[in-house]
C-alpha cells in the first residue's frame, strides 16, 4: 500500500491542518507550532537509549533496539491514543523530525489499525524551514504601519479588533513591560517565531484577495520581555509610518488597572485557582516595583511598594481593586511617561504621524487604511 505523502506546508498553516507530533516530548518542549499536538513513538529516556545504541552498534541495532522498546502492550497502548487522535482530526497530519523512520512507522501502524493519515514529507525540519523562510520574506515585503502611544492608551485593545493587525504581545505572552510578566511565563523563541510567522502568511494570503492593506504592528523595542522579534521585522518597524493613540491620563489609569491587575488576576484564577489568585498577582506587582527600584530611587520606591501593599490588603479584605489607581496614576506619571517621551527624543525626526487621535478615533482610522500607507490628516502631536 502506498501511504500518502504531502508538501504543502503553506496550505497547511494557512488551513490549520491539525498535526500529530510523534517526536519525543523534549524535542516538543523546544519548538512546535500551534496547531500540533504531541503523541510521541518514543519518551524521552527511548529516544536517548536509541539514540546511544545508534551511535554505539549503528542503526540496525538502533531500529531493533526502538522495535523492542514499544512493542507489545506499551505498542497497542500508544496506538490507540493515536487512534483516538485521528477521529477527533479526521483532516489531520502526521510528522516525526525529519519525516522519516519515526512517523512512516507510526503511519504504517494507523493504516493497518484502518486510519490511513498524510504524512508530512521532511517533517518538523522542513516546516520550520519553511516558516523561517516565509517569515523573512513577508518581514521585508509586508506594509506596515505602527501604533505608538504613552503606557495604558490601550494599544493592544486597537490591535485586537484589527483584522490586519499581528499582536506581538499576545503571540509572546508578555505586555513589554516592567510589569508585564503573565501567569504561565512565556513561549519559546522558536514557538515565539512560528506563532508570528504564521500569523504574517495568512496575512499575506489575506493581501492576495483584500488587497495590501497595511499590516498594523504595536511599536516595541527588539524584545517583547525576553523574546526577541526577528531583526528583519523590527528594522521595518522602526522605519514605518507611525500612528499615535492620545488618552487622558485618568482613561490610561483605568486601563492600566484593568490589564495589569484585574485581567491578570482572572489568568491567575485559571492557573492556580481562586484562592491562590490573588497572593500570586501581589507578589508579581511587588517583584515588578523591585526590579525598577534603582529608576525610583529608594524613597520613592518605598512609598510606592507601601502604597502597592495598601491596596493588596484592601483588595484582599474587600474585593475591590479601587485601592489600585493611586500607585498606577504615580508610575504612569513620573516612571512610565518619562521613559515614553525619552524614547521619542532618541529616535530624532520619524517624520509627520500619519493620524493622531483618542483610541476610538484611531480604530477608525485604521479600519479604513487604504492600500498602502498615505498622510492623512490628524491632530498634530
Amino acid at each position: 500500500m502506498t501511504l500518502p505523502l504531502t508538501s504543502h506546508y503553506r496550505e497547511l498553516f494557512l488551513r490549520d491542518v491539525p498535526l500529530l507530533d510523534v517526536r519525543a516530548p523534549v524535542e516538543f518542549a523546544q519548538g512546535a507550532f500551534p496547531n500540533a499536538y504531541n503523541l510521541p513513538l518514543l519518551t524521552d529516556v527511548e529516544r536517548h537509549d536509541v539514540g546511544l545504541r545508534y551511535t554505539e552498534q549503528g542503526q540496525p541495532a538502533a531500529i531493533e533496539l526502538g522495535h523492542a522498546l514499544v512493542a507489545g502492550e506499551t505498542r497497542e497502548a500508544r496506538l490507540q491514543g493515536w487512534l483516538q487522535w485521528c477521529e477527533r482530526h479526521p483532516d489531520g497530519q502526521l510528522y516525526c523530525f525529519r519525516g522519516g523512520m519515526r512517523s512512516g512507522l507510526v503511519q504504517e501502524w494507523l493504516a493497518e489499525a484502518g486510519h490511513p493519515i498524510p504524512r508530512i514529507r521532511g517533517g518538523y525540519k522542513a516546516m520550520r524551514r519553511f516558516l523561517l523562510g516565509r517569515l523573512e520574506e513577508t518581514a521585508t515585503t509586508l506594509p506596515l504601519v505602527l501604533l505608538s502611544g504613552r503606557t495604558g492608551t490601550g494599544k493592544t485593545r486597537v490591535i485586537e479588533e484589527l483584522d490586519h493587525a499581528v499582536d506581538l504581545e499576545g503571540l509572546a505572552r508578555h505586555r513589554g513591560s516592567a510589569f508585564g510578566r503573565r501567569p504561565g511565563g512565556q513561549p519559546t523563541q522558536i514557538d515565539f517565531e512560528n506563532a508570528l510567522a504564521i500569523r504574517l502568511l495568512r496575512l499575506q494570503a489575506r493581501q492576495e484577495t483584500a488587497g495590501p492593506t497595511p499590516v498594523v504592528l504595536e511599536d516595541e523595542s527588539k524584545l517583547v520581555g525576553h523574546r526577541l522579534i526577528p531583526p528583519a521585522l523590527h528594522k521595518r518597524m522602526k522605519a514605518a509610518p507611525r500612528v499615535f493613540i492620545e488618552e487622558p491620563l485618568a482613561s490610561r489609569v483605568q486601563v492600566t488597572l484593568e490589564d495589569y491587575v484585574l485581567q491578570p488576576l482572572l489568568e491567575y484564577a485559571g492557573y492556580h485557582g481562586a484562592e491562590q489568585a490573588l497572593d500570586r498577582l501581589g507578589a508579581e506587582l511587588l517583584a515588578s516595583l523591585d526590579r525598577i527600584r534603582n529608576r525610583l530611587g529608594g524613597a520613592r520606591h518605598r512609598e510606592l511598594r507601601a502604597m502597592m501593599e495598601s491596596a493588596l490588603n484592601t483588595q484582599a479584605r474587600t474585593g475591590s481593586a479601587a485601592g489600585h489607581q493611586g500607585w498606577i496614576e504615580a508610575l504612569l506619571a513620573e516612571y512610565y511617561d518619562p521613559l515614553y517621551d525619552h524614547a521619542l527624543r532618541r529616535q530624532g525626526d520619524i517624520g509627520s504621524p500619519l493620524f493622531v487621535g483618542t483610541r476610538a478615533e484611531v480604530l477608525v482610522f485604521l479600519r479604513a487604511l487604504p492600500e498602502g500607507p498615505a498622510p492623512a490628516p490628524g491632530r498634530v502631536l
